[in-house]
């Protein structure tokens, strides 16, 4: 059987709140001060990124802001597991499906913010329950000295992955623990065919044949192309352009036959802290407005922000200029669990991961 090995995981928590005078931070100059002075947040994005959101939202508005950083797979796990007994207000990026296959285990309260009005209706939820917060599509990640010193060109297409010249050369997630990889996944089946499943599950026992190692983030894949641990990563183009933008001899590459994208996501949790829920829906509001989207630029997060007003990252390439799928994120949340106990039994078992 394959190896399958898991990225370190990491737990951020920051369980202690700064002391200032009165025992609360001031809110910035403009903003009212919160009746309570904290927020607990699950989130899906980078490490790397959450400080600079989270601090910001601090200094906007006086919350301090509790957060565990997890995959999307675990997050939803974790809010399914403590669903008697909630212990985050917020369920924060990774990919719609997620919020999809969430609410429809009854995990989630529906709150839409009036930044909506400022994000094509395309990227809202249709049930009205979780709110759009960034766009991106997959793509592979390729090492371009690996592929210089094998004399080899980029692969151009998803019937590229599969040719035994890249054997144990290409790095994805595992679906069972990644919202990147789930929506690869549902891209897949998509573009095979929803009604013929099989050719996608055809599909990924060759693609299996030459995947180096499943990891537990969708995030870790470009890092092991951007290092030569891998020639080809599959994952989001924003989380691919980061070693890029940082020197690694990294290029992208769009499929041709068409790719499948996200819509990452924000909601609150059914059933948390009474204490926090106004925090929870000024947290939304603000990741939602012109203020948190641009703040993607200061994270490097390379991540497209959906509030029409926000600036963004310059050369970054929107949606409309890329092969992108009819991706529906609906009909993908609604197959979640039954896809990824196929891809457990079929391809790679999660219990594997270590």
């Amino acid at each position: 059987m394959k190896k399958i090995v898991k990225t370190a995981l990491a737990l951020s928590l920051c369980l202690s709140l700064p002391v200032f005078a009165g025992g609360t931070k001031e809110a910035a100059p403009g903003a009212s001060a919160p009746g309570y002075s904290q927020l607990t947040v699950y989130s899906a994005m980078p490490d790397g990124e959450l400080p600079t959101y989270f601090n910001a939202f601090e200094k906007d508005t006086g919350i301090h802001v509790n957060y565990v950083r997890l995959s999307a797979g675990e997050m939803m796990a974790r809010i399914a597991a403590e669903k008697a007994n909630p212990q985050a207000s917020i369920m924060h990026g990774g990919s719609s499906d997620t919020y999809v296959a969430a609410h429809k285990e009854g995990l989630l309260d529906a709150y839409q913010s009036p930044e909506l009005a400022n994000i094509p209706k395309a990227y809202h939820d249709g049930a009205g329950v979780w709110n759009p917060i960034y766009v991106g599509a997959i793509a592979f990640v390729c090492n371009t000295d690996w592929f210089k010193e094998n004399k080899k060109d980029l692969p151009k297409s998803w019937a590229d992955l599969v040719q035994s010249e890249f054997k144990g050369q290409v790095s994805m997630a595992h679906p069972a623990t990644s919202g990147t990889s789930y929506t690869i996944l549902a891209t897949m089946v998509q573009l095979f065919g929803k009604n013929d499943p099989q050719k996608a599950w055809d599909y990924f026992k060759k693609l299996n044949l030459n995947v180096r190692q499943y990891t537990k983030a969708g995030a870790a894949p470009p890092q092991e192309a951007a290092l030569g641990e891998a020639a080809i990563a599959i994952t989001f183009s924003h989380d691919g352009l980061k070693p890029k933008m940082e020197g690694y001899p990294v290029e992208l590459v769009f499929p041709s036959e068409g790719t499948g994208y996200e819509v990452g996501g924000v909601a609150l949790i059914k059933g948390a802290f009474p204490q926090e829920r106004d925090n929870a829906k000024r947290f939304i509001d603000w990741f939602m407005s012109v203020r948190g989207q641009e703040l993607f630029i200061d994270a490097k997060s390379n991540r497209l922000p959906v509030n029409t007003k926000a600036k963004y990252t310059p050369g970054l390439t929107s949606l409309d200029k890329l092969p992108i799928i009819d991706y529906d994120a609906v009909w993908a949340g609604d197959h979640k669990k039954e896809f990824v106990e196929q891809f457990n039994t079929m391809i790679a078992d999660q219990s594997n991961l270590k």
